[in-house]
């Protein structure tokens, strides 16, 4: 994505479902187990001249899961911030879109 930043998570492959595509991506990307939560929103977007659609999930970590280091195999890096941050940071255009979204669900809940 071109040295920007991405939230985390990946593609669908095949007939697998939404939770499925996290759980894998989240253990292939970042070597940790996730319990998913609740679909925040999903948003249509044009990459490529594809139309995509990014569905967003919360997901809680083990205990210890924000304890140790990630083992990072497909990044060079990762950052915890808050909302009021991000925008520091230059983020895909499809993450900026459901930025509201996500800060409008976790302010709730």
């Amino acid at each position: 994505m071109g040295n920007r930043w991405e939230f985390p998570g990946g593609k669908v492959d095949g007939t697998e479902s939404d939770e499925k595509a996290i759980l894998r991506e989240m253990h292939e990307e970042f070597d940790v187990d996730v319990k998913v939560l609740s679909k925040i929103c999903f948003k249509n977007f044009v990459n490529q001249d594809v139309n995509l659609t990014l569905h967003v999930y919360s997901v809680e970590f083990p205990h210890d899961g924000l304890a140790k280091p990630f083992k990072l195999t497909e990044h060079t890096e990762y950052k915890w911030v808050n909302f009021n941050e991000i925008r520091q940071h230059e983020f895909v255009d499809s993450d900026y879109s459901i930025l509201n979204d996500c800060r409008n669900f976790f302010e709730v809940n």
